[in-house]
């Protein structure tokens, strides 16, 4: 009976930890051509309700016609909130691939 419990408590746990992960892509002409790949990361304060910084995709891209946008909350971005939520600000990792 234990051990089912401890399972459970686990599963719940990580499912809690792995729910905010999540990511958007977004295909602009016919999508990357190459591989170049330019990465910043978005601020957030209020729990995501005001930005902090604004990230221009378009410059990122640098005139490229067809490109991709990726949008996350990567790994890293959750372990960067661990630190920081407790002033409520947040972080997503946004990522344009030409």
């Amino acid at each position: 009976m234990r051990k089912t419990f401890l399972t459970v408590l686990g599963f719940l746990a990580l499912t809690l930890l792995v729910s905010g992960c999540m990511t958007h892509y977004h295909v602009v002409g016919d999508g990357a051509k190459g591989s170049a790949v330019e990465q910043t990361r978005q601020w957030y304060a209020l729990w995501g309700l005001i930005p902090i910084n604004s990230v221009d995709t378009k410059a990122m891209a640098k005139g490229a016609k067809d490109y991709e946008i990726k949008t996350e909350q990567a790994p890293l971005d959750i372990i960067i909130s661990i630190a920081t939520s407790f002033v409520t600000v947040y972080s997503r990792t946004v990522e344009v691939k030409r």
